[in-house]
């Protein structure tokens, strides 16, 4: 499968702080890939390096096939970008924004403009400034639609968003965006869980891994093991079963690397008075912050 976008050893510092460590990315053609990490584990800054707005200390990044650093208007006519920071003229009316914007992109579709307003119920003649937060994302999101971008770029869109106008945002987006590759940078992994076909997790300034939402679903169980006394770790506890936790005569813990007959067999020789084992799955949210507590243990 080709790569929308490909990083590789990206390095960023602001001062004396080390934003980007080494970051490597690759994006696949057609994937929504939603890339997530803690505050402060770069990810704006990545996106920003992607998108010419910042550039990297060191390293390489190539978008569309073209060097990040030599992004253009031609490159950019197929590029659609939303940020939750992103400055509008807030004085135009949405209407006159949107007719603003059309000389500027060849591909521009009036009949995909028209479908995304009506669809959002922007108000054309209300100014950009008078919108609600909800709304004036959804300009965000049909000004970068309208004109069929290859790849469209959103960092953390949803903030500030109601649940109503977060759902209205995601269902514009996955309906006219088909097609289209999606790189997505949010907090909210309730929903990146809900539509994102690849993840990236993001920490310290690496990605820490990057895989189909699939194989990381898969990989992933919460592990509960009943034994006939009160358990003791072993000295050669599994370095892939993490945050483990006792009590009375129970153990559990997150195996990341998951396959039931390798993982029940471990179990079987490290505790052979072992009862019962269950393996529940996790949902994103719950990998999420294993994986943050264990880098956070780990420093």
């Amino acid at each position: 499968m080709n790569s929308v976008i490909e990083a590789q050893q990206l390095t960023k510092r602001f001062r004396r702080n080390l934003v980007l460590d080494g970051l490597s990315l690759s994006v696949p053609e057609g994937s929504v890939y939603g890339l997530v990490g803690p505050n402060g584990a770069g990810k704006t800054t990545t996106l920003k390096i992607l998108m010419n707005i910042h550039q990297a200390n060191a390293g390489t990044a190539t978008i569309l096939g073209t060097d990040s650093r030599k992004l253009g208007p031609t490159q950019f006519q197929q590029i659609g970008y939303v940020s939750e920071n992103q400055q509008l003229p807030n004085w135009m009316t949405v209407g006159y924004f949107l007719n603003y914007l059309k000389p500027f992109y060849p591909t521009w579709d009036d009949a995909l403009a028209t479908a995304l307003t009506d669809q959002f119920h922007l108000p054309l003649d209300r100014k950009l400034k008078d919108l609600s937060r909800g709304m004036w994302m959804k300009a965000s999101l049909t000004s970068s639609l309208a004109y069929r971008p290859k790849l469209l770029v959103l960092d953390e869109p949803f903030s500030g968003l109601d649940p109503l106008a977060r759902d209205e945002f995601i269902g514009g987006m996955l309906e006219r965006a088909e097609g289209v590759t999606i790189l997505i940078s949010s907090h909210d992994l309730a929903e990146i869980e809900s539509f994102s076909s690849h993840i990236g997790y993001l920490d310290e300034g690496r990605i820490r891994f990057s895989e189909d939402m699939q194989s990381l679903s898969n990989r992933f169980r919460e592990i509960e093991v009943t034994l006939e006394a009160p358990p003791k770790l072993p000295a050669n506890w599994p370095s892939n079963w993490l945050s483990p936790e006792t009590s009375s005569a129970v153990v559990r813990f997150v195996d990341s690397n998951y396959n039931e007959q390798r993982t029940r067999e471990a179990l079987h020789q490290l505790f052979p008075d072992l009862r019962n084992i269950n393996a529940h799955p996790m949902p994103l949210r719950s990998i999420f912050v294993t994986l943050a507590k264990t880098s956070r243990k780990a420093a």
